[in-house]
C-alpha cells in the first residue's frame, strides 16, 4: 500500500506539510487585525438604504413565490449587504518583527510546497501503475 506520496514515507511528508500550513497560517492571521466602521454615504448612515431592494424582493417573494423579479432583488440585496460589509471592513497587520513574518511566511510557503510535493507523487505513481498494469482504458474495465 503505498502513501500520499506514492510512496511509504508519502504520509509523512503530507502530514507535516499540513501541519506547517496550518501553523504558519495561523500565526500569520493571529497578526491580523479586523475593524469596521459605518457605512455612510456623504456622512449620512446608509445601511437602510442598502436593505431596501432585500426587502422589496422579499415582499414580492411573499406576494408570489415564482416572481423573477422577487428573486432578482433579494439577490442584489444579498449581494449588496455582503459587499458592504466586505468594503467597510479595516485590515491591518500588527507590527512585528521582520524574524516572525519570515518564519510565518516561511512556514506557509513550506507547507504548501511539502503538500503540493505529496500530491504531484501519487499523481505520478497512480500514472505509473496503471501505464504498468493496462489499467482503464478504452475497451477496458
Amino acid at each position: 500500500m503505498r502513501g500520499a506520496g506514492g510512496s511509504e514515507g508519502g504520509i509523512g511528508m503530507f502530514l507535516i506539510g499540513v501541519v506547517c500550513s496550518v501553523a504558519g497560517g495561523w500565526l500569520l492571521l493571529n497578526q491580523v487585525t479586523v475593524g469596521g466602521h459605518g457605512w455612510s454615504i456623504y456622512g449620512y448612515n446608509s445601511f437602510g438604504l442598502s436593505l431596501l431592494p432585500f426587502a422589496i424582493g422579499v415582499g414580492l417573494l411573499f406576494f408570489n413565490g415564482r416572481s423573477v423579479i422577487g428573486w432578482l432583488l433579494v439577490i442584489a440585496g444579498l449581494t449588496i449587504i455582503g459587499a458592504g460589509v466586505l468594503m467597510n471592513l479595516r485590515i491591518w497587520f500588527q507590527p512585528t518583527s521582520l524574524f516572525n513574518t519570515l518564519m510565518m511566511i516561511g512556514l506557509l510557503a513550506a507547507g504548501m510546497g511539502l503538500i503540493a510535493r505529496s500530491v504531484r507523487a501519487a499523481e505520478r505513481a497512480l500514472a505509473d501503475e496503471q501505464g504498468a498494469s493496462g489499467g482503464p482504458g478504452p475497451g477496458r474495465g
